[in-house]
């Protein structure tokens, strides 16, 4: 007896066949992520201020040593939650234009010009330099309910806030001078006082669900955001990207910490998460739009991702392969629609097509 397959039959068996594998995209949706999981792409960015500043929290052995270095008025105050007395403090009075910073670690938490005389006794300001440079933590110490603020990168303890203080917030950051350092402007900073420098990357390897959702996972990657690039249309939309015509592909722009991680190791995570010997496809999604490309932001990327693609084109295991992989100049990047960004940590599933090592 024979047995004819038609068109239609032929597309049922690949749905099921896909379902079973867990590969299409259909299939991210039907397992819910934890909260830990769901939260992870949030706790990375937030380790970050908006100031680029890496916010930590330090480990304690860090902090022990830096401990070392505090007088015993300030290990009082930072350490054992301690408060200096009224207008003993010597940044009481201090109206000179800088930046004051943690005492410990050297965050900077004030700028000179939220300073303010509230008339109390201890140095105030009306705003933190970068609200995310300060935690604020319930005090119920001495029978009162207060708000206590820690620094946020090694969780010391500064002061208190209250709202009787001046406009525009009307809050009062009532600060510890023993909790802090002063730099007169136009003093350099140290090192554990400036921002980070961080890198941009583009990488595009198929589905971008996945992509963005691996290097979420890479040490000293701060942010991962899917959108689309390489192409002539601007502004482009899903539906257009996902007809193929628009030349633009699936890529994913990666902010990274270079002290943490090189570019040289996020090029070898990227050929670990995709498979750079598919050309115009990974796995069940076809089309230029899922291409394999590194898009360099700058002339050393661009030379250093060729270079890599010439040695890894010489290995071994890709001697009867040749890589997909095009490199070159990053152009507009275009962020995708909401729905797509941090697809994974929102609905659970992963892409686990890789390079097949």
């Amino acid at each position: 007896m024979s047995i004819k397959l038609t068109i239609a039959g032929v597309g049922l068996l690949l749905f099921f066949v896909f379902g079973f594998l867990g590969i299409s995209r259909s299939t991210h949706e039907a397992k819910p992520a934890s909260e830990e999981y769901r939260q992870r792409a949030g706790d990375k960015r937030s380790a970050y201020s908006a100031s680029r500043y890496r916010l930590g929290p330090l480990e304690r052995e860090r902090i022990s040593e830096l401990a070392k270095t505090l007088s015993p008025e300030e290990r009082h105050v930072l350490l054992e939650e301690g408060t200096e007395r009224a207008f003993t403090g010597s940044l009481v009075k201090n109206k000179k234009e800088g930046v004051y910073t943690c005492r410990l670690c050297g965050l900077p938490l004030y700028d000179s010009d939220a300073k303010f005389e509230s008339g109390t006794g201890w140095p105030s300001f009306f705003k933190p330099l970068d609200p995310a440079h300060v935690r604020e933590v319930r005090d119920t110490k001495f029978g009162m309910a207060r708000t206590e603020v820690e620094c946020a990168r090694c969780r010391s303890h500064l002061g208190h806030v209250f709202k009787d203080g001046t406009q525009p917030t009307g809050l009062r950051f009532c600060m510890n001078s023993a909790a802090m350092r002063f730099y007169e402007l136009g003093t350099d900073l140290p090192p554990e006082s400036l921002p980070t420098e961080l890198a941009t990357a583009y990488f595009a390897g198929g589905c971008f669900w996945g992509i963005e959702d691996q290097f979420q996972q890479v040490p000293g990657v701060i942010d991962a955001v899917s959108g689309y690039q390489g192409g002539s249309v601007a502004d482009p939309g899903y539906t257009q990207v996902c007809r193929g015509d628009t030349g633009h592909a699936e890529t994913v722009r990666i902010t990274f910490d270079p002290g943490r991680v090189s570019y040289r190791q996020l090029l070898e995570w990227f050929f670990k998460f995709h498979d750079p010997t598919q050309k115009n496809r990974q796995g069940p999604d076809i089309g230029s739009q899922y291409r394999s490309a590194i898009f360099a932001a700058d002339a050393d990327q661009l030379a250093e991702a060729t270079s890599f693609i010439a040695e890894h084109q010489g290995e071994a295991r890709f001697r009867d392969r040749e890589l997909a992989t095009v490199v070159e100049r990053a152009g507009t990047f275009y962020e995708a629609e909401e729905l797509h960004q941090d697809y994974h940590a929102k609905h659970g599933g992963s892409c686990p097509i890789g390079s097949g090592e």
